[in-house]
């Protein structure tokens, strides 16, 4: 299970290598926004979930140019390092909170992005729910993630790796927490590694290592997670390794029951049948 306090620290520590190692987070984001393009979107206020050290701020900018895009992450100092950027001069905020739990009033946002924050959640509901909440009736919620599929290669070399929501269930969420009319897709993204220590020196830059793939304690441990990692190069691939990640897109509106406290909303799934 993914500890918030601990990614907050990994990711604290990683903010200054980030943008050195962030070029998946670059695909997905590119995906997200091209996405978003035949979209009518009136947006004056956006909300960047987990936006890190601000690399969204540019194109959102470009996008929108009038908008106040306010800037959400866990660590301060990913927010630190956003702040330094250019495309963040003007009309902008940055906000440290926990994306479970977000200090905005109902309805105070048109657009609210999420680029791969949904991998570092451990339960992405009350995300959802906070969404719907803080998203006017019409505006647009739109994310990037990873599916199952993603990393299978360290798992198939017996190391252990955080799941990832499969693209049914969080449209099952999202329409749960009272999100309407969920679109979602898929499109895949391999990736080679020279060796163990550049893949290893990648996950630690973008402060995966250790979260998102699990190390045994102790000795023995150790060992063991260094034996299943060097099999990763011996595929007959040139010694290369190869990851291969399911990149998941999606899209949803707010319908305006999110911040209805009147509204009770329940999954159709869990209403029992008469027999």
């Amino acid at each position: 299970m993914l500890n918030p306090r601990d990614i907050r620290r990994r990711f604290d520590r990683a903010a200054a290598s980030f943008d050195d190692a962030d070029f998946v987070h670059a695909v997905t984001r590119d995906g997200l926004l091209s996405r978003l393009e035949p979209l009518v979107i009136e947006g004056s206020r956006l909300l960047d979930l987990g936006s890190a050290t601000g690399s969204s701020g540019r194109p959102l900018r470009k996008r929108f140019r009038r908008a106040h895009v306010v800037a959400l992450d866990l660590s301060h100092p990913m927010l630190l390092r956003a702040r330094r950027k250019k495309s963040w001069l003007a009309k902008s905020s940055f906000v440290q909170a926990d994306a479970r739990r977000l200090p905005f009033a109902p309805g105070s946002f048109d657009l609210v992005v999420a680029n791969q924050l949904l991998p570092w959640v451990p339960d992405p509901q009350p995300l959802f729910a906070e969404v719907a909440r803080v998203l006017r009736k019409g505006g647009v919620f739109a994310f990037a993630t990873l599916g199952p599929d993603s990393l299978q290669e360290l798992a198939r070399a017996g190391l252990q790796v955080n799941p990832f929501a499969d693209m049914h269930d969080i449209g099952d969420g999202l329409v749960r927490a009272g999100l309407s009319d969920p679109v979602l897709d898929v499109d895949r993204l391999q990736i080679s590694y020279n060796s163990v220590d550049q893949l290893f020196a990648d996950l630690t830059r973008i402060g995966a290592r250790n979260t998102a793939i699990a190390r045994p304690r102790g000795l023995t441990g150790r060992q063991v997670f260094g034996a299943r990692a060097a099999s990763l190069s011996q595929g007959g691939n040139d010694g290369r390794i190869l990851l291969n990640l399911e990149l998941v897109y999606g899209h949803c509106w707010g319908s305006g029951r999110g911040n209805d406290p009147t509204v009770t909303i329940f999954d159709a799934n869990s209403i029992p049948l008469r027999r």
